[in-house]
């Protein structure tokens, strides 16, 4: 198949990899002309995954409608904040029926929509909509490391078709039909792991962060039920797996961001310095949406949203933390 990847970031570079290397023909789109030229020259991406050679059947450009033109499916790889945009811009450029994956993490700030609902929104079609999601930093799934992932979709063929896409022997993809838990699970994990990049960032423990990755997982486990998708979820690839890959690997831009606010650091300086949207500081604050539309707690996703956006000090986020009154281990759920 043709298949168009929109986005040239280290997730877009990888995924058109693994792509080209199961035989599909991929177009990939760069926002910047330069990128795209120097794919094209040197089959490298200057700015991500550099040291990759990428796949001689990966094309790319700065067109949006030359990459989109004779796509037979289409994987979106953009930031989460530009995901109605694009979709909207896609909207006018594909068939009705091409299939379409997602592949940021996020929920739209003031609306508390996820990705396929905005993409429902402005391209129509939920059944030809799928979300990927999975313990799958770029760096390793580029040089063919094993690893796994799920695709969730309303539609089992359309979930199919991208298993069929993406599967190879070092990159299991398994199937779901809960695509409401993958993207909460997808957008909640980031902030869980800034949180435990703070701690260790001020000198704690891996006790801390064990209790942060749980109780993060019981914030999830809430929001995914209340959402009437499947808590079960959140134990998968999508749930535990990407938790505890986002919260202790060294890949992780969330984790690094989180050590690096603990001492000093502003998500401005950070983005800039590393060329990547910190998502789990955007969900921190979009998350607030649906926690109260389900009036639910997130006590974890509240100091890290304080500490970033509202001014909370580390001290008054340990604090509010360490003093809450005592509950079941898996109330709300």
């Amino acid at each position: 198949m043709t298949i168009a990847v929109i986005g040239a970031g280290s997730w877009g570079t990888a995924l058109a990899q693994a792509l080209a290397k199961n035989g599909s023909q991929v177009s990939l789109w760069a926002r910047r002309a330069s990128v795209a030229r120097a794919i094209e020259s040197s089959h490298r991406n200057p700015d991500y995954l550099s040291s990759v050679e990428l796949s001689s059947s990966i094309r790319a450009s700065s067109d949006l409608a030359e990459v989109a033109r004779e796509a037979e499916a289409v994987v979106l790889v953009t930031p989460s904040k530009v995901m109605r945009s694009t979709a909207r811009e896609l909207s006018r450029l594909v068939g009705p029926d091409v299939p379409v994956l997602v592949c940021f993490k996020g929920v739209e700030e003031g609306t508390g929509c996820l990705p396929l609902e905005v993409l429902e929104q402005e391209m129509g079609g939920a059944d030809r909509l799928a979300v990927l999601s999975g313990p799958n930093h770029a760096e390793e799934v580029a040089v063919g490391i094993p690893a796994a992932t799920v695709v969730a979709s309303p539609s089992a063929q359309t979930a199919d078709l991208f298993q069929q896409l993406f599967s190879a022997p070092q990159f299991r993809v398994y199937t779901s039909s809960d695509a409401v838990g993958v993207e909460l699970c997808a957008a909640a994990k980031n902030v869980i792991a800034i949180a435990v990049g703070l701690s260790y960032g001020v000198g704690y423990g891996d006790n801390t962060a064990a209790m942060l990755i749980t109780r993060g997982m019981a914030e999830m486990s809430r929001l995914v039920s209340k959402a009437e998708g499947d808590p079960l979820t959140c134990m998968g690839l999508a749930g535990a797996g990407d938790l505890i890959a986002t919260c202790m690997s060294h890949h992780s831009r969330n984790r690094r961001f989180g050590e690096a606010f603990a001492q000093g650091m502003t998500l401005d300086r950070f983005s800039e310095e590393t060329h990547m949207v910190v998502e789990g500081a955007l969900a921190c604050r979009n998350l607030a949406v649906l926690e109260r539309r389900y009036r639910i707690e997130l006590p974890i996703t509240d100091v890290v949203r304080g500490l970033i956006w509202e001014g909370l000090a580390i001290d008054e986020a340990r604090d509010a933390l360490n003093t809450r009154s005592l509950k079941p281990e898996f109330y709300g759920i």
